[in-house]
């Protein structure tokens, strides 16, 4: 183990890390008192979750990884964390492949670590009221949801992720997501949760990649954020499919299974603990993601949290919704 070199012990932990939150995540659902508090509105919430499960995430890995720079979504008191909140196991498989030699020799503290403990906080707290409404959620052994209740919950759930991205040099090298509620709809009885992951120059896992035809445009944007700005520039792609839902995380699950060739979010509402992950995972498997005008984003541990330019992300033909993007969009939001 001493011999394994650190992204890929940090890359193993992250996953299990990931796992332990996600199960945290499912436990104060099942629970019916989500602790919701606003941050700066109704849009911006913040759960009990979004703080137990942050608590776990940075917790677990500072213990491992002292040196490291964690930033996370939620701004919380220091305080101690319970021991059984700190997860100490590591992915097997991860440790079994071969690092890419160019990461081989990276220090922790050259690595930055950017955590949204609970992407889709607007559609978990829907789903929550969805399911106290209908009295549908079974608690023994963590709890599951039945066929009837998550079908009254109209897919809420898949919006749910868990994100912990790695950056080196200001790049997204690798990233872990993390969705608690993977196979609720079938209902009592299904183990809940799946696990993705992906690193630069090893491969993305967790997931079976697929590409929307070519010859089709299906666009994914946002589901509760959108504007004049945002509509305008979704148009512009001149999609055969506009495919909203919720977090970022949930947006390039999309885009690798198929279901979307582009995400397109024009606003400034997008941060980079949203698009670490999801940009690690996806530049994995050859996609990629930019701002609206075609820059990179940076994750050094000093840039602004805000992606201000928006989000655009593609598995192919990057360039040809670059070019889409009506200068007026382009205007309307500042370069970072």
């Amino acid at each position: 183990m001493s011999g394994t070199p650190v992204i890929m012990r940090l890359m193993a932990s992250a996953h299990s890390v990931a796992e332990k939150a996600g199960s945290i995540v499912r436990k104060v659902l099942h629970s019916g008192d989500l602790g919701i508090v606003e941050k700066t509105g109704a849009n911006d919430l913040q759960t009990l979750a979004d703080r137990l499960a942050q608590q776990s995430i940075c917790a677990s890995l500072s213990r491992r990884f002292p040196k490291l720079t964690i930033i996370g979504e939620e701004d919380l008191p220091s305080e101690e964390v319970k021991e059984d909140a700190i997860e100490k196991g590591q992915a097997e498989e991860i440790l079994q492949k071969s690092c890419p030699a160019e990461y081989s020799g990276l220090k922790e503290e050259e690595l930055v670590v950017w955590v949204d403990p609970l992407d889709g906080t607007k559609e978990y707290t829907e789903a929550s009221r969805c399911l106290r409404q209908h009295a549908e959620v079974q608690t023994p052994h963590g709890g599951s949801l039945t066929s009837h209740s998550t079908a009254l919950c109209n897919g809420l759930l898949d919006n749910v992720t868990v994100l912990i991205g790695i950056a080196y040099r200001g790049r997204a090298i690798a990233g872990v997501i993390n969705q608690p509620f993977y196979n609720y709809q079938l209902g009592a009885g299904a183990v809940l949760g799946r696990t993705m992951w992906g690193m630069l120059g090893v491969g993305a896992f967790g997931f079976q990649l697929q590409e929307v035809p070519a010859d089709r445009r299906i666009v994914t944007t946002t589901r509760s954020h959108s504007n004049k700005v945002v509509t305008d520039c979704v148009d512009a792609m001149e999609p055969h499919e506009v495919v909203r839902v919720g977090g970022a995380g949930n947006k390039i699950i999309q885009l690798v299974e198929g279901k979307a060739s582009a995400y397109v979010f024009a606003s400034p509402g997008c941060k980079k603990w949203d698009t670490c992950a999801p940009e690690a995972i996806l530049h994995a498997v050859g996609g990629k993601l930019t701002d609206m005008h075609g820059n990179a984003y940076c994750y050094d541990a000093d840039v602004k949290h805000m992606n201000s330019a928006g989000v655009l992300a593609t598995l192919r033909n990057h360039e040809y919704y670059a070019s889409r993007v009506p200068q007026s969009v382009r205007e309307a939001l500042k370069l970072d």
